[in-house]
């Protein structure tokens, strides 16, 4: 007798929700061909997070969709909560979907007194009892040497290069818009069998960049700058006013992780920018009067999930067809 309770069939895939993207996790279990689990996600009166699971979880697969995006602090709370609940549930294993990995900016010491957020989330999500990590496009690639179990870590870059190529033709060129993308730029140009450029920026202040120099030629040429989050979109439109004024007939922006807020929405609806070509890894709610395109990256994650729950190899689908 179980009370009423539903079991969760230990051989199938056990998929739940978190708060912050159930439209994505709505997608990912279509793609898959099962339904979402049944968990109860509300608040105590002073604010703190409740979790329970409507379903018998003990010795399931279970996958929790949850990115840790605006706002990142309650999306984390919720998602160490239900592994936790999870894990006193007796579920055989727990993996974390993260499409968006917060706190990721934080990933070293560049100056006295900071912290490193980055390796402090892996640390909770660790201790709170997650077997596994499935995330794509992190901040910088160390994040997944932070974590001491597996961690899959995916790319955008399949799905947005199967678009971007009837956009830029033969004669584009991707830039990157400051040093730290340079390794995903010239992945991307490679993919697209385009040209390669960088914009070196100077940093002023948290929210307002400057691009200085270009290296590379983009004269009459279509321009796509790579990145794996914005925003502000300070350092995307920074560089797109100096490769505007060097030349460029048209300039797009790639970017996995589209977090634009309204001051970055704005600037954006100005700016030389033709399109923002993104993901639906976190919600976006406003595409910015057409100039924001949204792919979707549901496929990708739920073929991952269903990889990972047989024991197959995810390394083809970094591939692009």
């Amino acid at each position: 007798m179980n009370g009423g309770v539903i079991p969760c069939v230990p051989n199938d895939i056990c998929l739940y929700s978190g708060g912050a993207h159930r439209a994505l996790a709505e997608d990912i279990a279509e793609y898959l061909k099962t339904s979402l689990g049944e968990v109860e996600l509300s608040h105590f009166p002073d604010g703190e997070i409740f979790v329970k699971y409507k379903n018998n979880i003990r010795r399931a697969d279970l996958f929790i969709i949850q990115p840790t995006c605006t706002p990142p602090n309650e999306n984390l709370m919720e998602l160490l909560i239900m592994i936790d609940a999870a894990r006193r549930a007796s579920a055989a294993r727990i993996t974390a979907v993260i499409p968006f990995f917060g706190y990721a900016r934080q990933d070293r010491k560049d100056q006295p007194r900071v912290p490193i957020t980055a390796k402090l989330v892996a640390n909770l999500l660790t201790v709170a009892g997650v077997s596994r990590i499935i995330t794509m496009d992190l901040h910088s690639q160390q994040i997944q040497g932070f974590f001491d179990i597996p961690v899959d870590h995916l790319y955008a870059k399949p799905v947005v290069v199967a678009y971007l190529k009837d956009k830029i033709g033969s004669e584009g060129v991707v830039v990157s818009p400051d040093s730290g993308s340079v390794k995903m730029g010239m992945s991307y140009a490679e993919s697209l069998n385009a040209g390669f450029a960088v914009v070196a920026k100077r940093r002023i202040n948290a929210n307002d960049v400057e691009s200085s120099h270009l290296v590379g030629d983009v004269k009459g040429r279509i321009c796509v700058l790579t990145d794996d989050l914005t925003s502000t979109a300070g350092t995307l439109i920074a560089a797109a006013e100096l490769l505007k004024r060097q030349g460029a007939s048209k300039i797009y922006a790639a970017v996995t992780h589209c977090l634009l807020n309204e001051k970055g929405r704005q600037k954006l609806q100005e700016s030389n920018i033709e399109e923002i070509v993104t993901t639906n890894s976190v919600p976006i709610p406003d595409a910015c009067g057409g100039k924001v395109k949204i792919l979707s990256v549901a496929p990708l994650l739920g073929e991952a999930i269903r990889r990972v729950h047989i024991g197959e190899s995810v390394s083809s689908l970094f591939r692009i067809n």
